[in-house]
């Protein structure tokens, strides 16, 4: 019953909601680090995407942990997250749903595909979806529409070219949530309320357009291309009014408006040559990569202050002053990565996995005039060791480095240099009750250098002394025990904090991470007699406290939800209840800072059917 991203990722050990950017966009953590979001393999980042994922073109979604991010590039050792869209299938295939729930939530989707020619050679598949809802806070209203077709030619046995459109539209107003008060608490208000105008919509236009080309030379060399255009808009006849600062009341926080509009365009090429073949009784699988990106913005806005807000008997009728000059600015940003990786099977029970990407990296933009340029290049190495004593259990260890861009210049005009990550792991991957379940063990340790902190002899700059820490623990196990019942749970236990640093103390906790969180979710389906295909389930999701700042000034407290469902599947019919956070249990998703707390939603039913054919 999942309707966005964090939804499902809450099943996976050391995964978290990071930021919402204002209810705007889902953006995670794992393993105490920020986790980069990719589509088939190619970087989402804020370039190409203003606003959530939807998720009705997509078929899966990947949680890649550790080091084998590393070939994706431009992402922290602790891991990523891969959307892989729906593709089209040879067979004609028709399926329409409709889901309403609480807080007048509607939203029907069609996915339909099939074959255009008799050989099958060229095939189709289209997703549409329109969402139409309110919500949980006071006022709030959202509509969304994704239309995504993609179209596939199988040109010979071993070539073939697809293309991929999508076209979302999003709007909604900026939202916040709750703030924190100079006891370091979070006022006991309605965690519905509104702190600001929801009226002032923010409108998020996203088009993609995307070309892949695979070919088999043979059955042990082949070549995968893609080329992505993205283009992304973000604005709205008014933006976004909010809180942009302290109350000396605790009761009266200043408010402001910000009226603008960003544009972003991305041209992304990737090329993937991938080659087996024997050393003697060495196995080999080779895998070179080039990837090459440009990524251009235009910004402009401009500020005014709208009075006060009091945040225990709120009045809507704001005091608007003079707008402020408008802020102008645009940057480029090239990209070149070249990556190589072997994977030798030395044994049949004994895989090594050698690997290193080289990056390079340029910023070019001006801001009010003021031009500036910043560049970088890094060499990441990756290690990897598989050993399999018995089939079903198999023995890891990793190690692997990271480079990710850092943006400005110190005093002197020198640019940073880029976040440089190290990460190590250790773990066990085994198979249980003849395969039917799966489970994994994990250790690591990883480590990040170069962040920025406060210059102390020039304030208002910055220097790269910082680093932060991360050290853990997670299991994850899914299957089906019996027939028809099915499990998927995890435990992570997760040390992250700052290890040096000019402005916070070192031992600090890094904001949004929990030191522990777990995760229970099983159904049961009646595989036989009159009730056949009639299924229940229940979850259990904790998380524990979170520091809400790097200052560690406050914390948001730990939570425990309960979800249940109750569906029923019949051939081509299926229709489920689901009921989430079932004894409405008051909670925050995540936090930014003292002024940007956000809300978990209170209990919801979720109401669904689908058929296909």
């Amino acid at each position: 019953g999942a309707i966005n991203v964090r939804e499902a990722l809450r099943n996976v050990s050391g995964v978290t909601l990071s930021s919402t950017s204002g209810s705007r966009r889902e953006d995670f953590i794992i393993r105490g680090f920020s986790a980069a979001q990719f589509t088939n393999g190619i970087r989402d980042d804020f370039y190409s995407s203003r606003t959530r994922t939807d998720l009705a073109n997509i078929e899966r979604i990947e949680v890649v942990k550790g080091p084998a991010s590393v070939l994706f590039g431009q992402a922290e050792p602790s891991g990523i997250i891969n959307y892989v869209t729906k593709q089209p299938l040879l067979e004609p295939y028709y399926d329409f749903s409709f889901t309403v729930g609480s807080y007048d939530f509607y939203r029907p989707t069609v996915d339909i595909s099939g074959p255009l020619t008799e050989d099958k050679s060229v095939s189709y598949r289209l997703n549409i979806a329109y969402e139409n809802a309110g919500s949980f806070r006071d006022r709030v209203h959202t509509e969304r529409i994704l239309v995504a077709p993609t179209i596939a030619w199988q040109i010979t046995p071993d070539t073939k070219l697809s293309y991929e459109y999508t076209y979302l539209y999003d709007q909604r107003p900026v939202d916040r949530g709750l703030v924190v008060l100079s006891d370091n608490q979070i006022p006991n208000i309605p965690i519905g309320r509104y702190l600001g105008d929801p009226e002032i919509q923010e409108q998020f236009t996203e088009q993609r357009s995307t070309v892949y080309f695979d070919h088999k030379f043979n059955s042990n060399f082949s070549l995968r291309s893609i080329f992505r255009y993205t283009y992304a808009n973000e604005g709205g006849p008014g933006c976004t009014l909010q809180i942009f600062g302290g109350s000396e009341d605790d009761r009266n926080f200043p408010v402001e408006e910000c009226i603008g509009n960003q544009d972003y365009e991305t041209w992304t090429w990737q090329n993937d040559l991938i080659s087996k073949f024997n050393t003697g009784s060495v196995k080999h699988t080779l895998l070179f990569g080039t990837e090459y990106s440009r990524q251009w913005n235009l910004y402009e806005g401009a500020f005014r202050s709208a009075g006060s807000i009091d945040i225990f008997n709120p009045s809507y009728d704001f005091i608007f002053g003079e707008f402020d000059p408008p802020g102008v600015g645009n940057n480029q940003v090239t990209t070149f990565g070249i990556y190589l990786q072997d994977q030798i099977n030395i044994l049949e029970n004994l895989i090594l996995v050698l690997g290193g990407r080289f990056d390079t990296y340029e910023d070019k933009g001006q801001f009010d005039g003021v031009p500036y340029v910043t560049n970088a290049d890094a060499f990441s190495p990756r290690v990897g060791l598989v050993y399999q004593p018995i089939p079903e259990v198999s023995l890891y260890a990793s190690f692997s480095q990271s480079f990710t861009p850092s943006f400005g210049t110190n005093v002197n005009g020198d640019p940073f240099k880029p976040l440089r990550g190290t990460g190590y792991e250790i773990g066990v991957k085994g198979e249980l009750l003849d395969g039917r379940l799966l489970s994994t063990f994990a250790l690591y340790d990883t480590t990040l250098r170069n962040i920025l902190t406060e210059d102390p002899d020039n304030p208002g700059f910055s220097i790269q002394v910082g680093s932060q820490r991360s050290q853990g623990i997670e299991l994850d196990i899914a299957g089906e025990i019996l027939p028809g019942w099915k499990i998927i749970a995890s435990y992570g236990l997760t040390n992250a904090e700052i290890a040096e640093d000019n402005t916070f103390p070192s031992g600090n906790r890094l904001n949004n991470v929990p030191t522990n969180t777990a995760s229970l979710w099983t159904t049961y389906t009646i595989q036989k007699g009159d009730l056949q295909g009639l299924g229940f389930g229940t979850g259990i999701f904790y998380v524990s406290n979170r520091a809400g700042d790097l200052d560690n000034s406050f914390y948001v407290p730990s939570y425990t939800l309960v979800d249940a469902a109750i569906y029923y599947q019949k051939e081509q019919f299926r229709a489920a209840l689901n009921f989430k956070n079932l004894f409405n249990t008051r909670y925050f998703d995540a936090s930014q800072s003292r002024t940007v707390v956000q809300p978990g939603s209170p209990f919801t039913i979720l109401g669904s059917f689908s058929i296909n054919f």
